[in-house]
């Protein structure tokens, strides 16, 4: 194992110091590494933003050395749900953070003025930031892009208004076009007083066994480049989900009061790669390229006098700002992707909030006086204004808002139609009981802690006992992913024995039992983390709309969905108590 080499950074002192942790390095790095430094930073009884609430990256041993391992991992106190924060970026950040030669950054304290924490090599500069602060996540960007570090060896991590201004779900762009996303990173960097975070260096990495590397290295890049296991990402990427969703009555519309959009023509990924599409990106150290990227042309004056940007898009983005809010038009669509990425603003969040907003409002509980706005279904300019008052908080409802759809349903009602779990909105799906359980129930209550979406439609008959291990066993295994920092699109490129074969050709020996020992520790450690903070299983409740509208053409049953849940409760305490999972 390789001893991590962990940057802390005190921001009210302007200090940093480099710790060697010989005794983290049987965690490997990622979340398994995140989870250990947050158990011994975080303040558990303390308010989210408090100063001294600590902010983690990890990378781990694999990044950008093989194929598709190009994340970092940033574990925090989420200030959505009280409890914990977990997301994943891309982009150079991985990379920018091996050539800084560092495997973790401890972020704690809160800078006195706006600043920007430029890291490299050789330590930290705490520059000032105060000319940014106001700015969106587009300018600011560019600028430090054309003063800061060398091109295509750094990595700048922004935030926009939604950070400054402490709206809850506000998130953290890197490099222009990725994120960390959920659960409201941009936030506690707000607080803090962090407008961007600059990650650069030049050291190398030498591999001791250069031949056994080049071998393994090859095996997995032919598995990626030369099979279709990895082509749907490149391809039309995980847009070509809504046309195929929405065939099988899976497509949440209209805020979950319908699973299929009879207007999904012009919003299906196939019709944004053939209208709108202009070019495809990749991360730093893969070869897919599953970044799409649009053209939005905006005229500005007479006669024909444009200006075009360019704007990221997937599945999630499409369903939270489309047929979530009926929007049937791909060109509105990216106006309201573009308005949310400007603002620093999870666009998961904003779409799942903005849907309840609409529903609530035609139901008479909340009124246009309050709003300042009356939003409609398939009307993007009540959307445009309640993104922007989102930020501005002009009065109690949008500071209520500027929390999440958890408060707003806590506060006002109409918690049946709020489309949240476990205060955290949800995903683009809605395929039956392994997504409603998997959301629920997974660590940081994402759709990727466990893939439940695909368990759905992987068994066709109600099978409790199986829905239950499968959603542990897989959410175990993305664990160990996670603490390589894998991209989860590679995860059927990456088993056991290829994970084995990667970290052995680098001079990590190690065993799949070991390996799986970690996705099975990291599972629990998170766990018994969360119930610290605050979490309990037996808190979680099911909107009733979920079993309302017919998922994949059936009907759920309330009734089933808790029973699903308390078998889930009672094999976790097996498991605690055995630490026996599902695999053996």
């Amino acid at each position: 194992m390789m001893d991590p080499e962990i940057m802390y950074i005190d921001l009210e002192k302007g200090t940093h110091k480099i710790d060697r942790r010989g005794d983290l390095s049987s965690y490997l790095g990622g979340v398994a590494l995140a989870t250990e430094l947050l158990k011994e930073n975080c303040l558990i009884e303390e308010d989210p933003l408090v100063n001294n609430q600590p902010v983690i990256f990890t990378k781990g041993p694999l990044n950008t050395i093989f194929p598709v391992v190009t994340k970092v991992c940033s574990m925090f106190t989420s200030p959505l749900t009280g409890e914990l924060g977990e997301s994943y970026g891309g982009m150079r950040l991985a990379m920018a953070m091996a050539l800084a030669g560092l495997d973790g950054i401890v972020i704690k304290g809160r800078r006195g003025a706006p600043c920007i924490l430029h890291i490299d090599d050789k330590g930290v500069r705490f520059l000032d930031a105060k000319s940014l602060w106001g700015l969106d996540t587009d300018e600011t960007t560019r600028l430090l892009h054309d003063q800061e570090g060398k091109r295509g060896l750094r990595s700048i991590m922004v935030i926009g208004d939604g950070g400054e201004k402490g709206v809850k779900f506000a998130n953290v762009t890197i490099d222009s076009y990725r994120h960390f996303g959920r659960l409201g990173l941009g936030c506690l960097l707000g607080s803090k007083n962090i407008k961007a975070i600059i990650v650069e260096g030049a050291r190398g990495r030498e591999v001791d066994n250069l031949k056994e590397y080049k071998r393994v290295y090859k095996e997995i890049a032919k598995r990626v480049i030369d099979t279709d296991v990895m082509e749907k990402y490149h391809g039309i990427g995980t847009s070509i989900n809504i046309k195929a969703l929405n065939e099988m009555g899976g497509l949440p519309t209209f805020n979950f009061q319908k699973s299929q959009f009879n207007r999904c023509s012009r919003i299906t990924g196939e019709y944004f790669a053939k209208k709108h599409l202009i070019k495809k990106l990749a991360c730093s150290g893969c070869p897919i390229g599953c970044i799409h990227i649009a053209i939005r042309r905006k005229k500005f004056g007479e006669p024909h006098e444009y200006h075009s940007t360019a704007v990221a898009y997937d599945h999630e983005l499409i369903y939270s700002l489309g047929s979530m809010l009926g929007i049937a038009r791909g060109e509105e669509v990216l106006e309201l992707i573009e308005a949310v990425e400007k603002k620093g603003l999870d666009a998961i969040t904003s779409g799942v909030l903005m849907a309840w907003i609409t529903e609530a409002y035609q139901r008479g509980l909340l009124d246009a006086k309050m709003l300042l706005t009356t939003p409609a279904f398939g009307k993007k300019e009540g959307y445009l204004k309640i993104i922007e008052n989102i930020v501005i908080q002009p009065n109690e409802f949008y500071k209520r808002a500027a929390e999440g759809t958890h408060s707003l349903t806590s506060h006002y009602g109409g918690q049946d139609y709020g489309m949240v779990l476990a205060k955290n909105e949800v995903a683009g799906y809605h395929t039956g009981y392994g997504n409603l359980l998997g959301q629920a129930v997974g660590a940081r209550h994402s759709h990727l802690d466990n893939g439940g979406y695909s368990i759905d439609q992987e068994i066709n008959s109600l099978d409790s006992k199986e829905i239950v291990k499968k959603l542990i066993q897989e959410e175990i295994e993305r664990n160990l992913l996670n603490s390589l920092v894998i991209c989860l699109f590679a995860r059927k490129v990456y088993d056991f024995d290829t994970i084995k074969n990667a970290l052995n050709s680098i001079g990590i020996k190690i065993s799949k039992e070991e390996l799986h020992e970690i996705g099975l520790r990291t599972f629990l450690e998170k766990m018994i983390l969360k119930e610290r903070m605050g979490f309990s299983y037996k808190d979680i409740t099911f909107p009733k709309r979920f079993f309302e509208t017919e998922a994949l053409f059936k009907a759920l049953d309330e009734e089933n969905a808790y029973e699903i849940l308390n078998e889930y409760i009672e094999e976790i305490h097996r498991i605690k108590l055995s630490r026996i999972s599902p695999l053996d």
